[in-house]
């Protein structure tokens, strides 16, 4: 939250706030409430101030690790929005969740990391009612992206969330939290958010596919890259997926030759030569990127009380309900059937 000493400030209305996120938000510093103020919002406890800036309250005054997000977004704050010709996004979220639209509708719900707002666009074309949160620069393509649509959007740090306990129906996370300090740590923060028999989803990037270790050697370069140089490398990837496509139709040594080179350069394989250099920047240029297996994600569940919990459609996602007032019970693990979703 940006650092002021306020004095009497004036109320003024908050287009982008509804009056019903307006009641959940707490100041991350003292927990108090806030109100509208000229500006921004300001804290009722410690007049600490957030300031609205260029349409967005921002509860952080920097994007700290996550400056590549912010450069990322604000370069592709379309590339994987949902058009009349394509629901890419849409199919996706409900592989990582095991959410439908039946699910959402009129529901509140928490987007942590909604980058350029992918996910909240769907969620609120469903009809549910968004809060988005980003510690990145990415917040305001993603208040652009989200324009009419009943959705908020904040600058906030998922370590110190400005919302009061039991505020939402539904929180996802998904390709997030495995990109902090600490992604066990950045997890347990959300349970507390979920009303009572509310339901959390995350997706996380999986520990079991090894394919990626070359690209983590790489990584310790391509992290420390400037945003603009690492993605112009990212180009790269558009012939190189010409050669693969050459190599893959020569007899016998071609597609031995195809999976040396994959390996020795880890890529994206989409079919879209935009969305191959996002997702390729996306995998090279983050500060933090950790891996997972379901063992561990279903103990962080379980630590936190949380049951009925469900696997979805990709690795290593999976979705669990905070227990309603006066139930309890052991957890249980599930499936759940998902439309065929693309590796």
């Amino acid at each position: 939250m940006k650092v002021a000493d306020m004095g009497p400030v004036e109320n003024v209305n908050q287009s982008e706030v509804t009056e019903e996120v307006l009641r959940l938000l707490r100041c991350p510093a003292c927990g108090s409430r806030v109100e509208g103020a000229s500006a921004g919002l300001v804290c009722l406890g410690c007049r600490k101030f957030a300031a609205k800036i260029r349409g967005v309250i921002r509860f952080v005054d920097q994007q700290h690790y996550t400056g590549s997000f912010g450069f990322q977004w604000l370069k592709h704050d379309k590339t994987q929005l949902d058009t009349g010709a394509a629901n890419r996004s849409e199919i996706d979220f409900t592989c990582k969740t095991g959410l439908t639209r039946e699910d959402l509708q009129g529901k509140l719900v928490l987007d942590v990391g909604c980058g350029m707002g992918r996910y909240a666009e769907v969620v609120s074309r469903w009809g549910a009612r968004v809060v988005g949160i980003d510690l990145s620069a990415a917040v305001e393509a993603a208040a652009r992206n989200l324009a009419g649509y009943p959705a908020t959007i904040l600058q906030a740090d998922v370590f110190s969330l400005p919302f009061a306990e039991e505020s939402f129906d539904y929180i996802y996370s998904l390709g997030v939290l495995h990109h902090t300090p600490d992604c066990e740590s950045a997890f347990k923060r959300l349970p507390r958010l979920a009303k009572p028999g509310g339901r959390i989803a995350i997706w996380l990037y999986s520990g079991y596919n090894k394919w990626y270790r070359l690209s983590d050697i790489y990584r310790a370069v391509t992290r420390r890259m400037p945003p603009k140089l690492l993605h112009s490398l990212c180009y790269g990837t558009i012939p190189l997926y010409g050669i693969h496509k050459v190599l893959r139709t020569i007899p016998l040594m071609g597609k031995p030759i195809s999976g040396v080179l994959r390996h020795l350069i880890p890529m994206s394989f989409d079919q879209d030569p935009r969305w191959r250099v996002l997702d390729t920047f996306d995998w090279y240029s983050p500060w933090y990127q950790s891996k997972h297996t379901y063992e561990e994600v279903f103990r962080w569940f379980e630590d936190c009380g949380l049951e009925d919990l469900h696997v979805a459609g990709v690795p290593v996602s999976v979705r669990g309900r905070r227990p309603s007032v006066g139930t309890s019970g052991a957890a249980e693990t599930d499936s759940i059937e998902v439309p065929s979703c693309a590796e």
